[in-house]
């Protein structure tokens, strides 16, 4: 339940913007110590187009904001299986780590509820309507803060009003989610791929699961018979739940995250195809690096970091949207990581952090060797993931 609270004349730090990247960075700044106010125009819970996996990294970066999520709260899974007609791949997260699948909604409902006991002003269907030289303008009046950030999503007002404007922007692609009542087959998000789009299944209850397709046009759910017949026929007709949602998926990048006293978290800051999985985990990490900026009174420390964070994210996106235009690139890497699991999972392991990026310079000794093709198949320097 909402509660309507009287609006407060100042802060220390004011969130605009009340998704998960938006709560994150209230919490991580309220822990650092500071105020915080966070509005939204939308009521709780907020949904968005997802594919609600959360990665072994993003856990992390939520315990870190004091918001564990365990198994009570989704389904676990152990790792990502990627499959293309009858190739399949599979790799294991190392060190009995696990990820969780979670309805949008209901992590939702849990980051509001742990911003409540944290002490977080939050004004719900409160219309942001500008920044002035003090603070924000919320419903014809000003709260003076300290520190102002944007967590309001990819078509953010508070960049525009910042003046910071992406220098960059990747292949514009449709995703869609939709959730199937069936029991989960799989301790594996599944990764069903072929020409130009994907479909990702994730278990997110103990009879439901989450399946969410990104491609250049739509893909409805009575597309997936003649695009993914694997996948249409695990699912066997089982029954939708509720409606469709959608959104668009592009790699987006600015030049800097900050300016003056204004910074961005989360999909307003930028953002890296869905194809990655890693929207959610990359946010929360950002919640964490900004909280500490904030706490030392530097923004420029977010600034840095935050475009440290995201080049592995973007090197992924741009390799696998190779994949995604290339089958015949695609089926020649999913045989050798079919052929050779442990390499798949330590590539896995660099992509949620367990492993040092650096480690790619090893993982492929010795050089492996294609059953079909007799060639040898090295890593190229910059990393395949």
């Amino acid at each position: 339940m909402v509660i309507s609270v009287v609006t407060p004349s100042e802060t220390d730090v004011f969130v605009i913007g009340g998704g998960p990247a938006g709560l994150a960075a209230a919490l991580a700044a309220r822990q650092a110590g500071l105020n915080v106010i966070l509005a939204d125009r939308a009521q709780p819970p907020i949904d968005k187009a997802c594919g609600e996996g959360l990665m072994p990294d993003a856990l992390d970066a939520l315990c870190r904001i004091g918001v564990s999520l365990g198994s009570g709260n989704g389904i676990c899974f152990r790792g990502i299986r990627f499959l293309d007609d009858k190739l399949e791949a599979e790799a294991t997260f190392s060190n009995h780590s696990f990820g969780l699948g979670v309805r949008r909604t209901r992590l939702h409902r849990i980051l509001v509820e742990r911003s409540m006991e944290a002490g977080i002003v939050m004004l719900w269907g409160r219309k942001i309507e500008a920044l002035d030289p003090t603070g924000v303008i919320v419903d014809g009046r000003t709260v003076r803060c300290r520190w102002i950030v944007g967590a309001d999503g990819f078509h953010s007002s508070v960049r525009r009003w910042a003046g910071l404007a992406p220098d960059w922007m990747g292949t514009r692609r449709i995703g869609l989610r939709h959730h199937f009542r069936v029991r989960p087959w799989t301790e594996y998000v599944e990764v069903y791929w072929r020409k130009d789009c994907q479909a990702y299944v994730t278990p997110v209850g103990v009879d439901e699961v989450c399946v969410a397709t990104i491609g250049r046009e739509d893909i409805r759910a009575s597309d997936l018979v003649g695009m993914f017949p694997v996948l249409a026929s695990r699912l066997g007709g089982a029954e939708l739940i509720g409606s469709a949602r959608g959104a668009i998926s592009m790699s987006a990048r600015l030049p800097s995250v900050v300016a003056g006293r204004v910074a961005l978290v989360g999909d307003a800051s930028g953002s890296v195809d869905a194809i990655t999985g890693e929207g959610l985990a990359l946010a929360f990490r950002q919640a964490n690096s900004l909280a500490t900026a904030l706490a030392a009174g530097d923004l420029k420390k977010y600034d840095a970091s935050h475009r440290r964070m995201g080049r592995l994210p973007r090197l992924m996106a741009r390799t696998l949207l190779l994949f995604d235009g290339n089958d015949r690139l695609r089926r020649i890497a999913f045989r050798r990581l079919a052929a050779h699991p442990r390499i798949f999972s330590r590539l896995l392991d660099v992509h949620v952090g367990s492993l040092r990026r650096s480690a790619l310079t090893t993982i492929a000794q010795p050089s492996l060797h294609a059953d079909t093709e007799r060639k040898v198949w090295r890593l190229p320097q910059n990393g395949l993931f």
